[in-house]
This record gives structure tokens, sequence and C-alpha cells, in this order.
């Protein structure tokens, strides 16, 4: 058997173009949803990043804006342009791209989003609405895996999804998500030990752990849903997951590929999220 790959480069282009459909509606109510993300210093990545986002968001009608910070910017500096934003009635959307300097406390800028604005959805409270099942912003990188399994039929009920990493960013949330789905959910990561044992009886599979074609194809279940977060820069410049895909490819009954996976997913999910916070404060404010 081959693996069915989950394209999620072509389904987020399908989900974009079902939210365009969406912005013009609301653009016609009088409501453009808007997003400011906030960039502090010049990381190269994080540029990329929200070069990115800023693009994906044109595609789809939503404004966008991004404001600049240097590197020095000090924490209270920041807190107080979040607060500016909170206020700002046109903006329905917040984002501070991390990783931030050493200096801020990214914890403290998490928490000084509105609630009705993290289109992150790192928030605690949004973050115990999730744990909880209750209607939030979800974690993007983890609600666009999910909905790239349910995209492709993936049966969640019942399985034995089994997580590599525990990020709050996605290891922690993509687990909780899975958990909401009824599956049976594993955790492991860098002080699990024998981790074959549990990679090969998953039925689902999700690797974040950061390093080059760490899973193999002893490492999984004949049949398995598996679905690569990594994204790793090779020495000769190409760009390659955390799962060796030829290998794995032949044993897996779906794999996402690396690029063109969850990445593309993960922005999708965000301008999903900005759409959800302009038609929730909107509604608010009536």
């Amino acid at each position: 058997m081959s693996a069915d790959i989950i394209k999620g480069k072509e389904l987020a282009h399908k989900l974009k173009e079902e939210m365009s459909k969406e912005v013009l509606f609301l653009k016609e109510q009088g409501l453009v949803p808007h997003l400011t993300v906030i960039l502090i210093g010049d990381n190269p990545a994080s540029k990329s990043y929200v070069n990115g986002k800023k693009k994906a968001s044109g595609e789809t009608g939503i404004s966008s804006d991004v404001i600049e910070m240097g590197v020095s910017t000090s924490e209270k500096e920041l807190l107080k342009k979040i607060q500016e934003l909170n206020n700002d009635q046109s903006v329905h959307g917040i984002l501070v791209q991390l990783p931030l300097p050493k200096h801020i406390d990214e914890q403290h800028v998490i928490e000084a989003i509105s609630p009705a604005k993290d289109v992150d959805g790192f928030h605690p409270i949004n973050i115990g609405r999730m744990i909880t099942g209750k209607d939030t912003f979800l974690p993007c990188t983890p609600s666009g895996i999910l909905t790239m399994l349910k995209s492709y039929d993936v049966t969640i009920e019942g399985k034995h999804a089994v997580i590599i990493g525990r990020s709050n960013i996605v290891g922690k949330p993509v687990g909780q998500l899975l958990l909401n789905e009824n599956a049976t959910v594993t955790y492991c990561h860098s002080k699990t030990t024998n981790l074959i044992d549990f990679t090969s009886k998953a039925d689902i599979l999700i690797v974040a752990v950061g390093r080059p074609n760490a899973i193999r194809e002893e490492h999984i279940k004949e049949g398995a849903a598996v679905i690569d977060v990594g994204i790793n820069r090779l020495e000769d410049g190409s760009l390659t997951g955390d799962v060796d895909f030829d290998a794995v490819f032949e044993k897996a009954s779906y794999i996402s590929p690396v690029p063109r996976g969850v990445g593309p997913m993960t922005i999708t999910m965000l301008l999903q999220n900005t759409i959800k916070a302009a038609k929730g404060l909107s509604k608010s404010e009536r």
C-alpha cells in the first residue's frame, strides 16, 4: 500500500476561496475584518512569516497591517501598544509574532491581548474554553491539523492518537482537540523511553519534534495517518519534515508533506479566527 497525501496547500486554497465569499458578504454589511500583527525586531524567519500572513489576508479580502517595533522595545511599550489595539474598534484580531526578545515575557504579552481579539488562540481564557469543549478561538496549527484529518475523512473517534511533542503551541492543544473528538490520546516527548513502543501503536501520529527525519518506517503502524508538523532546513537549503516521508509513505494510509502540508493550513486558520473575531465583536456592539 501507499499513503494518500494530505495536501494542506490545496485544502488551504479551497478554504480561502470560501472565506473570500464570506468576507465579501461582511463588507456588504459594512464590516471589514481587520488583523494587526506586531513584529518586534528584524528576525528574518519572523519577517517571512509575517509577510506570509499579510499576503494571505489580502487574498481573502481581510484588511491587515503590520506594526514593526525595534528589538530594543521594552515590555512596557509593547503592552501599551497592545492595550491601544484592544481599545481600537476597527481592529478585530491582534497577533504578536513569536519568538520575542529575551527581555520581554512572552506570557505577559499573550495575557495582555483581549481574549476577544486573540486570533492566535493562546490566551489562557481561550485555552480553558478549548479544554472544556466550548466555542472559542482554537490555536491555529492544531486547528489546521484537525481540519486536515476531517477533510480527508480520517476516523478520529475511538482511535489511538499519539502526539510527539508537548509545546503549548502545537503538542498540548492538538492532543486536547483530538480528545474532544473522542480519540484516546498519548503524549510523547524528549523524556519518553522506548518511543517506538508508543508510535507503533498509533492510528493517528502527530509529529512535532523539530528534528529532520526523526520518525522512520519502523516507528509507524501499518495504515496509520501521519501528520508532520516539523519544518527543518537542510545544509543544501531544502526543507524537510520530522518524518522520513519516502520511507513512511509506503506504510501509512495518510501522510502530510513538508512543505505544502501543515504550514499553509496554519495561516488559513488564523484568517478564519480573524473573521470569527470580527463577527463576534460586531455582534457585541449591537
